[in-house]
């Protein structure tokens, strides 16, 4: 008869557990050959060599907003239409043509820009490229394309409305921004039924401009070829005016809570946020740090508290959202309505805690080495080097800003980290919302801080 070992005794010899074999050297993705220019008609496009394996991926970000009111209802409709048929192919077709080049193209919007993000074959980049200018260029947003579309977008946003995670994210970009045109995230179905085809066909030419815009390309290919071929495929989408960038966002200022009643919920959702400060920040390394100590990692000082320790919450997490001109840190957490005070108490707590008693030696070595394994790993790939180079051209921002990154991290000392901590993570620069049942959370009257 066959016997097996347990994991425990795979894991152990005659005198004891066996060590855990060293962390191999971090190595940052250094030595990438890459080509920064612009097209003939003004779109910014970097290309990346990265031979990994013999594929493409593209990032194309269409800075695209808009204050019309019903500017996001139009832009949803128009970014769900966009790959449904061109002048020269329809559906099936542009479907087809991706599939034979082992291809796929799919677009998205947000109240910032529109993204298109594509990969392929490297041998198929030409037809992947065909494609996408033929979109650019003649989507012809046919009318029961679009009244497809709108049906189903109607049906989607309707019940996302419902959910709570969606909810809370609505409260605090109101209670941050008011009325800015960055709240408005997710249109109103009844906004989206109103859409014809010409105002998306009106959207299209107004607004889908390259100049301002830019485009990633990361893989398998020469780069002075690839750069040829972008301007072969691309020379016929141009326009006379630049892209549209969303306004920049006024400054979170801390204060008071505000509390959104959800009758009848059994959970409550918390959203807290401070401003904080963009990439090119000196300071920013530290920030980023201080961040993960703070609740940034699954091992952070909130998580370890509210989670493991008190079991008020499955997930907590704070982070950097980064908007135009501008960043702000972010905490959220999920608790059922009976601890939501106690959850609050506790994120306060750590707050406070953090300024006073700032992350030690010990813990700025696991979170620096933390950042540089998760920034390694993030770029890793083609597609995730696609998407962490898009992200910084946007904010004017290089290949050169990333491969040196590691090296600011590790710069960073206790004593940055600490005066980090004390600048941003103070509890008076916080603000945010707290979505719940009215009912269940007569508590947090007594701890102040929230205005229903």
């Amino acid at each position: 008869m066959t016997t097996f070992r347990t994991a425990e005794e795979i894991g152990r010899t005659a005198v004891g557990p066996r060590p855990l074999p060293p962390l191999g050297a971090q190595r940052a993705a250094t030595g990438l050959s890459t080509a920064d220019t612009k097209l003939s008609n003004g779109l910014h496009v970097v290309v990346v060599r990265m031979p990994a394996v013999p594929m493409v991926e593209m990032r194309l970000r269409i800075p695209f907003a808009g204050t019309d009111l019903m500017h996001a209802a139009v832009a949803e409709v128009l970014s769900a239409t966009l790959l449904t048929g061109t002048a020269r192919r329809d559906r099936i077709a542009v479907d087809t043509d991706l599939a034979l080049v082992g291809g796929e193209l799919d677009a998205q919007v947000d109240p910032e820009r529109l993204s298109i993000a594509g990969s392929a074959l490297a041998t198929g980049l030409d037809t992947l490229l065909d494609v996408l200018a033929d979109a650019l260029t003649g989507a012809s947003y046919a009318d029961d394309e679009v009244r497809r579309e709108q049906e189903r977008l109607v049906e989607r946003i309707a019940m996302a409305r419902s959910q709570p995670s969606v909810i809370a994210r609505q409260a605090l970009q109101k209670h941050r921004y008011g009325d800015h045109p960055a709240t408005r995230e997710m249109p109103e179905a009844e906004d989206v039924a109103k859409v014809t085809p010409a105002d998306v066909r009106a959207l299209h030419q107004a607004s889908m401009l390259p100049r301002g815009s830019t485009l990633v390309l990361v893989g398998d290919v020469d780069l002075d070829a690839a750069v040829g071929q972008l301007e072969r495929a691309l020379n016929g989408w141009t326009g006379a005016s630049e892209a549209v960038e969303l306004p920049s966002l006024p400054p979170v200022t801390g204060g008071d809570l505000k509390f959104v009643s959800r009758p009848g919920a059994v959970q409550s959702q918390l959203r807290f946020s401070a401003q904080a400060i963009i990439r090119t920040d000196p300071r920013y390394p530290a920030l980023q740090l201080a961040n993960l100590a703070f609740g940034g990692f699954f091992s952070s000082r909130l998580v370890e508290n509210v989670r493991e320790d008190k079991g008020y919450t499955y997930h907590a997490r704070s982070h950097l959202e980064f908007t135009p001109a501008g960043a702000t840190l972010l905490i959220d957490t999920d608790t059922a309505s009976d601890v939501t005070a106690s959850a609050l108490l506790e994120i306060r707590y750590e707050l406070g805690k953090i300024v006073l008693s700032p992350p030690s030696e010990s813990e700025v070595d696991i979170v620096r080495q933390y950042a540089v394994g998760q920034l390694l790993t993030a770029t890793a790939s083609q597609a995730g080097l696609a998407s962490q180079i898009v992200g910084l051209a946007t904010q004017g921002l290089g290949v050169d800003w990333l491969v040196a990154h590691p090296g600011r991290l590790a710069a960073v000392t206790v004593e940055q980290v600490a005066e980090a901590a004390l600048e941003f993570f103070a509890p008076a620069r916080w603000t945010g919302v707290i979505v719940g049942d009215p009912a269940q959370l007569t508590a947090l009257d007594v701890l102040g801080g929230v205005t229903r």
